[in-house]
């Protein structure tokens, strides 16, 4: 009985010393004194900290304390979980992490990323992903997504994100799951600012979708709206339609972003007929276009000086408690007016 107290007891002290000299280093930075001054200068007022303050070591001690000799990843996922404090959690993380006979799974990695993540600790998180990259511990589809979640979202992470989906296509157990491809699609498509630009990421998002079909992953209506979103961006319109055509096979029925996708591609193509078409079955279904739908149409119409279809969109539109802009009514009107002047 007498050798595991002892043993505590050394996990305590050890881990009070973990502590002391982690605040000792971060309060020498502020308050180390100039070396050639002989005027001893006034210590730093105590709530000045460059860091959320640790909490006391005795409370790092309690929950050093329920981590008894040959605690496992399970356990210490369990401490991770019960911390409210970021800061303490990663202590607790990176300690555990030190011990002789202890490794970390991708169990307490996926959940200390995750409490990183929403506590704001990005370099905390951003440390863990090299890590995790690196191989630090076994791979998880879970633990890949959340890292892959994390990278999206972070502009100089984007290229990581993809780092981490070809580690996954390399192993049989981590594979890409829809997840997966949902996560970088939606990424690829927050960076198609133009024309010019969409076409380089395009090729990106026709390899997924070709490795997504190819690995038995089926996609939903959300994948196949994004892809269709990108190809219509692009004005590669029969790609759009082809991807449309595609999703009863799947069993997934087109919804209102489905069909504003394409009547924007297609107006903007000059393709206003298809368009148009596309409306009236989306309206069939007593699905609602979005206002900058409802706009794109009435103004592709009106310069095609198709003015009885225009007015029966504006209707339409004014009918369902939606109002054009000024532009829309401007251009509606400028073609009334020119075809008056003809006649």
């Amino acid at each position: 009985m007498a050798r595991p107290i002892l043993q505590q007891r050394s996990l305590a002290s050890t881990a009070t010393a973990f502590l002391y000299l982690r605040s000792i280093s971060t309060a020498a930075v502020v308050a180390a004194p100039n070396p050639t001054s002989t005027v001893p200068l006034p210590s730093p007022p105590q709530s000045f900290n460059l860091r959320t303050r640790t909490p006391l070591e005795k409370q790092f001690e309690t929950w050093l304390e329920k981590l008894k000799p040959g605690f496992t990843p399970y356990d210490v996922d369990e401490a991770l979980r019960a911390q409210s404090d970021a800061d303490l959690a990663f202590d607790i993380f990176r300690w555990t992490g030190q011990q002789r006979g202890y490794k970390h799974n991708s169990t307490t990695y996926l959940t200390m990323v995750q409490i990183a993540v929403s506590g704001k600790r990005y370099y905390h998180a951003e440390t863990l992903v090299e890590e995790i990259v690196a191989g630090a511990c076994s791979g998880s589809v879970p633990l890949y997504n959340s890292v892959i979640k994390f990278c999206c979202g972070r502009k100089f992470l984007f290229n990581r994100a993809f780092d981490v989906y070809k580690k996954m296509l390399n192993h049989e157990d981590t594979k890409p799951n829809l997840e997966t491809y949902k996560l970088l699609l939606d990424s690829l498509l927050r960076r198609f600012n133009n024309v010019n630009v969409c076409h380089v990421y395009l090729r990106g998002v026709k390899s997924l979708s070709k490795q997504m079909k190819a690995s038995g992953v089926i996609p939903d209506t959300f994948a196949m709206n994004m892809i269709i979103k990108a190809h219509a961006k692009c004005h590669e319109l029969e790609q759009a339609i082809r991807v449309f055509r595609e999703m009863t096979l799947y069993g997934n029925q087109p919804n209102l972003y489905t069909y504003c996708y394409l009547i924007h591609g297609l107006c903007e193509k000059g393709r206003v007929d298809e368009g148009l078409g596309f409306y009236k079955e989306m309206r069939e279904k007593e699905l609602l276009p979005k206002g900058s739908t409802f706009m794109i149409l009435i103004c592709s119409l009106a310069m095609e000086q198709r003015f009885k279809d225009s007015i029966r969109v504006i209707n339409d539109m004014l009918d369902n408690s939606m109002a054009p802009d000024l532009l829309t009514y401007k251009t509606l009107l400028e073609g009334l007016c020119r075809e008056v002047t003809k006649s």
